[in-house]
Parts: structure tokens; C-alpha cells; sequence
């Protein structure tokens, strides 16, 4: 029989949704719940740090950071440190239409509280949003860093008020240098969440091992210290360093890393992708994860022993801008 032009449009329309609904069923990333939060986040995170930063071209930048929610990341790491601000800005040229779509986190890195809502009321500016779903502390360093913090003056208590205020809807604290102060600082006070690096290496000891045995120096590490006090308080957990600032990178499989990471009892990790096709990949990777066995990771681990103390002294001095 004939078909009229609107029935054979409706037709074609219904089709076409078909496919972008099963494009978006195959594209679908795992979510887990983000600690106390009770937010649903989905299990990588896209990293807007140097990697991003290393797109000279915004517009290719933007295309990446759109390319990565279509296909379903929900999670999207930047930070006021990233460039002073550019990361914010290219990020918030895309939440400006698609903010609704995606978690969103920023951190700051004034340790004057002054100077710190200067930046978090810049962010919110950059980022074309009244609200930032997570706001950490950026990079808590070592004990006199925690002192600063802490202070009468100090960023914490301004990110009490803002997380009061609704400027974020929950708080953190990142660090990738010393796991005992971090311990600390989760212990000590009301984080709703933390980022801390977690990688197979077990990095995390201040100016590397200093001459310590390797299997003694293993225990010094976010993994084996910080972790399990952010666990014991429900915490939103985040990993990031996932390959060591490419320092694991041809040392273990790409996709080793990420599920070794994501077998932690994390929310997500954070990967920086400075090209597209890393994008696409570990899209894949992610979506095909399922939990390393137990005796696998020890394993790794021991293979990636070596790399420890080297990784440990980088990340001592490391910054992420």
C-alpha cells in the first residue's frame, strides 16, 4: 500500500531515535555512588589538567571535552590551577549549554581564604554556572601546607561557608605528595570527598624511599594509608595518577592500569586524554571493566615495584598546571 509523506517521515524520525538511543545504550559508561554523597557518578572522569591544556587549539579542545559527554562521561575534573583559569573557561563554554548533563568539580589552590573566594567566585564565572557539584582543595602538599589550610584564615573554613551557601554542593581534598598528611586532613575534619593517587605502582611517599627496602617502602602509600581512613568515613573516593604522569605508560598495559584503579574501592577515576583517539579508547576500556582479581593486583604491583621510589620523588614536586 502507499505511504502518505508525514507517515513515512514519522517513520524515518522513529528510526533515527531507535539508533541514537542504541548509540547511547552502547556508549553508556558504569556509574557507582560517590561515597556520602549518595551521587551517582560515572566511573572515569574526564581529566581537564595539563592533558587538556595540551590541546593549543580551544576548538578541538571543546570538540574532545562535547565528544566525551556524548559518549556518556559524566564526570568532569578541572581546576582554577589548570592554566589560571583556562581549563575552567574552555570547560565552561560547553556547560553553558550542557551543564545539566554532568558532575562537575573545580578545585582551588589559594590558601588564604580571601584570596580563595576571589578564585571560587571567578570559577563559578568561568565555569557559566552558580554551582560546582564538588570543590576540593588543590594539592595538599605536607604538614605546613595543612597548617595553612587549617588556619584561622585559611581556605577550609571558606569552604565550609561556600559549601553552606550552596556555592558547591559538596567539598574535598586532592593530593598526590605525602599519604600520611592526607591522612590527616580526612581524619581531622569533614570532607565530603577526596582525590588521591592510586596506582598500581603504590605511589605515595614523600621525596621517594629514601633508601628504605622496596617491600617496606610498599606500605607507604595512598593506597595502604589514606584510603582506608576515607572508606572508614564514607567518603567519595576519586583516583587519579592512574598511569603515573606517564610514568607507568609501556611499563603495564593501558588497560591493566585502569582496571587495577577501578578494582580499588573508589567512585572513579580521573584520566587526562590529549588526544582524541585516548578518548575513544579508554572509553572502551572503562566499559568492558570488571574487578581484578585480588592475587592479579598483588602481582602487578610487585612487577611495578621498581618504578615506586622514582614516582614517589616526582610527585613530591610535582604540579599539575
Amino acid at each position: 500500500m502507499p505511504v502518505s509523506r508525514r507517515a513515512f517521515l514519522e517513520s524515518a524520525a522513529a528510526t533515527t531515535l531507535a539508533a541514537q538511543v542504541a548509540g547511547a545504550a552502547e556508549s553508556k559508561i558504569p556509574m557507582r555512588t560517590l561515597g556520602k554523597t549518595g551521587a551517582k557518578v560515572t566511573q572515569m572522569a574526564f581529566g581537564c589538567g595539563s592533558r587538556f591544556l595540551s590541546y593549543k587549539d580551544e576548538e578541538q579542545a571543546l570538540q574532545v571535552l562535547n565528544r566525551a559527554i556524548d559518549l556518556g562521561i559524566r564526570y568532569m575534573d578541572t581546576a582554577y590551577g589548570y592554566g589560571s583559569g583556562v581549563s575552567e573557561t574552555r570547560v565552561g563554554k560547553v556547560m553553558k549549554t550542557r551543564r545539566k548533563e554532568v558532575w562537575l568539580a573545580t578545585k582551588v589552590n589559594a590558601r588564604k581564604g580571601d584570596e580563595a573566594m576571589r578564585i571560587i567566585e571567578g570559577s563559578l564565572k568561568r565555569l557559566q554556572t552558580d554551582q560546582v557539584d564538588l570543590l576540593h582543595i588543590h594539592s595538599l602538599t605536607d604538614e605546613e601546607d595543612l597548617k595553612a589550610i587549617e588556619a584561622n584564615d585559611g581556605v577550609l573554613k571558606v569552604l565550609y561557608k561556600v559549601r553552606d551557601q550552596k556555592m558547591a554542593r559538596f567539598i574535598g581534598v586532592t593530593s598526590h605528595t605525602d599519604p600520611t598528611v592526607l591522612k590527616t586532613a580526612l581524619e581531622r575534619h569533614d570532607f565530603d570527598c577526596t582525590q588521591m593517587a592510586l596506582n598500581a605502582a603504590h605511589v605515595g611517599m614523600k621525596n621517594g624511599a629514601k633508601g628504605m627496602e622496596i617491600n617496606s617502602a610498599m606500605k607507604h602509600s595512598f593506597e595502604k594509608i589514606a584510603l582506608p581512613v576515607a572508606k572508614r568515613k564514607n567518603m567519595g573516593v576519586i583516583a587519579m595518577k592512574i598511569f603515573g604522569q606517564e610514568g607507568l605508560v609501556g611499563k603495564a598495559p593501558i588497560n591493566k592500569l585502569i582496571q587495577y584503579s577501578l578494582s580499588l574501592p573508589v567512585a572513579a577515576v580521573v584520566l587526562g586524554m590529549p588526544k582524541p583517539e585516548f578518548l575513544e579508547e579508554n572509553v572502551k576500556i572503562v566499559q568492558a571493566f570488571a574487578p581484578m582479581p585480588r592475587s592479579e593486583m598483588n602481582s602487578m604491583a610487585k612487577e611495578l615495584e621498581p618504578m615506586k621510589a622514582e614516582l614517589d620523588r616526582f610527585f613530591a614536586n610535582h604540579v599539575d598546571a
